[in-house]
């Protein structure tokens, strides 16, 4: 299929044939029949993707100081493959469509194949000919309503919650500052509400436009006759609500809507213009300022819009959904008309060809539809407590066998193109001998379509079957969120495929039992996790320095982990297992690699909250360590620190940058590596090496399940305050 993309790096606009989404449960997979361009949001992000480096620091600050965040804890190096990576990248287009329902997910019983929907969402309802939607994110669309109307569904919401915010009565006056779409919107709701609007706008067509749809008077921000039609309107009071629609770096709508607003009356974001607010003007009338968020509630709340979780009526009235549909049923009714409004109509193949002519003024239009090629004008009407650790049983036969010819290339194949995969992994497998990219899956096209381009895979696909039936695919990478990790491990096993799945294994105790039941099953037990640290060059040769021990040791592990960003995935607790079970396997597997043994026991405590955990580890000889994870701490202290103490010896790791052994003779690492080097690329050699040669894996299947059920048994220790014995099956 085909989809308008941008690269935010060089700014270039491209109509790419990517692969065509997958219909995952809890949403539906809609043909576009139109889709909106909104002339004031996307233009300033394709304007914004055409500015210099320097320009796009200037213009998102924001994200300048994560970058520095990331510097301070991963390195110039890694930051800088990561923020190029994103940057290099195609990103989607569009936000605001009607089209056709052609696949229904599981769990959706209110719409059908062959439904017409209006649909929302920057990552969902996007200029492509086919869309992936989540419940939450679409609307049926009423009998009768023209499809290249309900397209306008999006933009209306979002105009539909900032009048809500602005809680409007009947016989109140508003000024609405900024006549675009989303200024036009908000003149037709505001007089369907029963109140008598003055609208502002430099552009004079757009004021004239804005009067015929039922504005009382317009004008040009300097003009006197808005100062005067709002003296008429109020008696002199000034205005009850003031409605910033406007986009840019000027500061003059926020000083003109002191200056007419009435005292104490309200101010209401919903555009994005500059918000220098002059203290004295609001503080004299005592002015509310209020923001309007997008399309309403359950806006950039995953659990509502991806998960399909509502908000009880009784408490949230008018979400996202319910706006989306309000606002179809309105135009429905004919209480709006959106046909005015609809510029320009171009063909879908044409996309390039409009965004430039918008960018460089040669079109000018309040807004402007893609019209989809395979539909028509009128489209749709149509001790303590035990903690077992498995048994690893397995056929005979199945550990070293090749299948496979040494001197051929290694040919892998990638489920998931996220972040990690593709600044951690991705880039130090691409230019190795003798490995072959072969094909990449993912559920969203555009991120496959990307890693093919940037990584030189051979074929992007959203069919994890085909993938797994190829038999000249000789190993498959599992790099997607947590929750899906075992089954997807579970699947490629039984396919006969050698597997490196990120961690965690699994997040449930079933999930690894599933997991050692395909082992068993297939005889494939040709199983690697991503528990890279016990390869980092650094901790490999400090281990070497301390030499062997003879007595237990003790250990400790300080991990500053750090707060997640709102709207983390990490997050997601219910669905993605909690922090520690997801990232945990790391620390417990280094810990167990530097002891050279599994452990025996876990203890774990949690400050209040379950923010900060202590986990104490006890092994076999008698050693003992301790995991400090942390999430409170500074944000410019390292990242991991630890020490190793046994036999009159003291081993110190600095976060992968520094290492020191204590003996009689002090040994410290004579330079800074130029990189913090966490071992990923010696753990993707050493398992390429495994899978050329049909050798043992890098890490016994013991070992990788050892340290699974330990970190699995940090949460059950939590639950129970106890310690939890680990015991294997027998």
């Amino acid at each position: 299929m085909k989809q308008v993309v941008q690269n935010y790096k060089s700014g270039e606009l491209a109509v790419l044939d990517v692969p065509v989404p997958g219909c995952k449960p809890g949403g539906v997979l809609v043909r576009t029949a139109y889709s909106l361009i909104s002339t004031g949001t996307e233009l300033m992000k394709v304007s914004e993707a055409g500015m210099s480096m320097l320009g796009k620091a200037r213009s998102r600050p924001d994200q300048v100081a994560k970058v520095m965040q990331s510097v301070a804890t991963n390195g110039v190096p890694a930051t800088y493959r990561k923020v190029m990576g994103k940057l290099d990248s195609y990103t989607p287009l569009g936000y605001s469509l009607c089209g056709v329902v052609e696949q229904v997910g599981t769990g959706i019983d209110d719409v059908k194949v062959g439904d017409l929907v209006s649909c929302a969402g920057n990552e969902h309802a996007l200029h492509a000919e086919l869309n992936w939607v989540p419940k939450n994110l679409y609307a049926r669309v009423p009998d009768g309503l023209a499809p290249r109307h309900a397209a306008f569904g999006t933009v209306g919401s979002i105009a539909l919650q900032g009048v809500r915010r602005g809680e409007s009565q009947l016989g109140d006056v508003a000024l609405v500052i900024g006549l675009g779409l989303i200024g036009q919107l908000v003149v037709q709701l505001l007089t369907a509400s029963g109140v008598r609007v003055v609208g502002v706008d430099p552009d004079p067509v757009r004021c004239e436009l804005a009067e015929r749809l039922g504005a009382a008077a317009c004008g040009d921000p300097t003009s006197a006759a808005v100062e005067a039609a709002v003296a008429e309107l109020t008696g002199g009071h000034g205005v009850d609500q003031v409605y910033l629609a406007a986009g840019g770096g000027s500061n003059q709508p926020v000083e003109l809507a002191a200056r007419l607003c009435r005292d104490r009356g309200r101010v209401v974001d919903i555009g994005k213009c500059r918000l220098d607010l002059p203290w004295n003007a609001y503080y004299e009338k005592e002015l509310d300022v209020r923001f309007s968020r997008s399309y309403g509630p359950g806006r950039y709340d995953p659990e509502y819009e991806l998960e399909g979780r509502d908000y009880p009526i009784g408490y949230v009235r008018w979400t996202e959904r319910r706006n989306l549909a309000c606002f179809l049923d309105l135009l429905a009714r004919g209480s709006v008309d959106v046909e005015p409004l609809a510029s320009h109509i171009a063909d879908f193949e044409d996309a390039v060809e409009t965004y430039q002519r918008l960018k460089d003024g040669d079109l000018k239009a309040v807004a402007v539809l893609f019209r989809y090629p395979e539909q028509k004008e009128e489209a749709g009407e149509a001790e303590a407590p035990a903690v077992t650790v498995p048994a690893v049983n397995r056929r005979s036969g199945g550990a070293s066998t090749p299948a496979r010819s040494a001197k051929a290339p290694v040919r892998l194949a990638f489920v998931g193109a996220g972040n990690y995969a593709t600044s951690m992994l991705l880039p130090h497998l691409a230019q190795r001998d003798g490995v072959t990219l072969s094909t990449v899956v993912t559920t969203t096209a555009l991120s496959a379509a990307n890693a093919k381009r940037k990584f030189g895979f051979a074929e992007a696909t959203t069919d994890l079957d085909a993938v797994l039936g190829d038999k000249s695919i000789d190993a498959v990478f599992v790099v997607t969120r947590h929750s899906s990790h075992a089954e997807l491990t579970r699947k490629a096993l039984l396919a006969g495929k050698t597997v490196f799945v990120e961690k965690p294994l699994a997040l449930t105790e079933d999930e690894l039992a599933g997991v050692l039941a395909a082992v068993e099953e297939s005889g494939n037990d040709r199983l690697q996790v991503g528990f890279n640290r016990r390869f980092a060059p650094l901790l490999q040769e400090a281990r070497k320095r301390f030499g062997a021990r003879t007595g237990p040791a003790s250990l400790r592990y300080l991990v500053n982990a750090g707060r997640l960003q709102h709207g983390s995935w990490y997050l997601h607790q219910g669905t993605e297992g909690s922090r520690f079970a997801g990232e945990g396997g790391h620390f417990i597997d280094t810990v167990s690699w530097l002891l050279e043994s599994d452990p025996v026991s876990v203890y774990a405590v949690a400050t209040s909250g379950n923010e900060d955990l202590q986990v104490v580890l006890r092994y076999p000889d008698g050693s003992t360590a301790t995991i400090s994870y942390v999430t409170t701490g500074a944000a410019g202290f390292p990242k991991e620190t630890l020490d190793l103490v046994a036999d009159g010896k003291v081993l110190k790791l600095d976060d992968f940058v520094r290492a020191s052994v204590y003996d009689r003779k002090r040994w410290t690492s004579s330079r800074l590596p130029k990189a913090r080097d966490k071992g990923q690329s010696a753990e993707l050699a050493a398992f390429i090496k495994a899978v050329r040669t049909g050798g043992p894996m890098p890490v016994p299947l013991e070992s990788l399940v050892a340290t699974t059920s330990a970190t699995l048994a940090v949460q059950a220790g939590l639950a129970g305050g106890a310690p939890m014995t680990l015991a294997r099956a027998r």
